[in-house]
């Protein structure tokens, strides 16, 4: 692969598995940013910088994901002043059973800073309503989609049209995000409440996820694994997924995950009903390279592996 390749077209080329890819937060908080963005979004797009670093200052102390938003479409810069600048603002919980959606508009940005960041962390959905009153619950789901070409090309040549097109299919319900990770899977987005990653997505794709996110139930084909997790715990649930054709979204939750070894994990899944599965995930060298985002040098491609068994309930 030459430098020239971009990251997303490496990744493909490589065969490179989209499980245990998403990045772990059990809450996520997603701020309406219109205007540019710069390639690390929060202090570097004309949201005060300050109040952009306090943000990921406290999401980051707390396990919850903060990004920037804005619809899909053209950017007018309705938010290039500080200060007094009212925007909407998405608030979730993703863990399976007691996830919620929160959303509202803030007076301005640094109305953010009064969130109960530990509420979040713990879904405690009064905690947080109580913090920031203006928010309300939001029961459709909203799809992020990965399009901050400052931070990466790919996301913007990939992550545009989809988003663009997926809000035509679901109007109020796409918006366009700094930053899900995982660039070389684009066009990458997120579906909250849920917290479940989704690479390579194509508009369809993205409606599609939007269409079973209402019923309950999570699309398998090109998920990355469901934040609440860390990555390994990520593979071990999808793998209960698909060997049993699990689709609900809140039916797998993980009550035990230990690492058993430098490259290995052992996790207990467990559904609703009683049963579970022992799960074990290995991770192994390729002997591949691929550049993990547009512009960084190739290394090392390493690959899942695991064995699901029933375990005693």
């Amino acid at each position: 692969m030459t430098e020239e390749t971009p990251c997303s077209a490496g990744a493909e080329a490589a065969g490179e598995q989209l499980e245990g890819s998403a990045p772990e937060a059990v809450g996520w908080v997603a701020l309406e940013q219109s205007g540019p963005w710069g390639a690390k979004a929060f202090t570097a797009s004309h949201l005060d910088p300050a109040i952009g670093a306090a943000i990921e200052g406290a999401a980051a102390a707390h396990a919850v994901r903060p990004v920037l938003v804005r619809r899909p479409g053209r950017h007018a810069d309705e938010h290039a002043h500080h200060g007094r600048d009212p925007r909407r603002v998405l608030v979730a919980h993703t863990r399976p059973g007691s996830s919620w959606l929160l959303s509202g508009t803030v007076a301005a940005p640094a109305d953010v800073l009064e969130l109960d960041w530990a509420g979040l962390r713990d879904g405690d959905l009064d905690a947080v309503r109580r913090s920031l009153p203006s928010l309300t619950v939001l029961d459709r789901p909203q799809l992020l989609v990965c399009t901050n070409g400052t931070r990466d090309v790919c996301c913007a040549v990939r992550g545009r049209p989809v988003a663009l097109g997926a809000a035509g299919l679901h109007p109020g319900r796409v918006w366009e995000v700094t930053h899900t990770s995982g660039h070389r899977f684009a066009p990458t987005a997120v579906l909250l409440p849920a917290g479940t990653l989704h690479g390579w997505l194509t508009v369809d794709g993205a409606a599609a996820l939007l269409a079973e996110a209402d019923a309950g139930t999570t699309v398998l084909d090109g998920s990355r694994g469901r934040s609440t997790w860390p990555g390994p715990a990520q593979v071990a649930e999808l793998a209960v997924r698909r060997a049993t054709a699990e689709t609900d979204l809140d039916a797998l939750d993980i009550p035990v995950h230990t690492a058993t070894g430098e490259h290995a994990w052992s996790t207990t899944v467990r559904h609703r009903d009683g049963r579970q599965w022992q799960v074990d995930v290995v991770s192994e060298p390729t002997g591949q390279e691929r550049a993990e985002s547009c512009g960084k040098a190739a290394t090392g491609l390493r690959r899942w592996r695991w064995t699901v068994a029933a375990a005693a309930e």
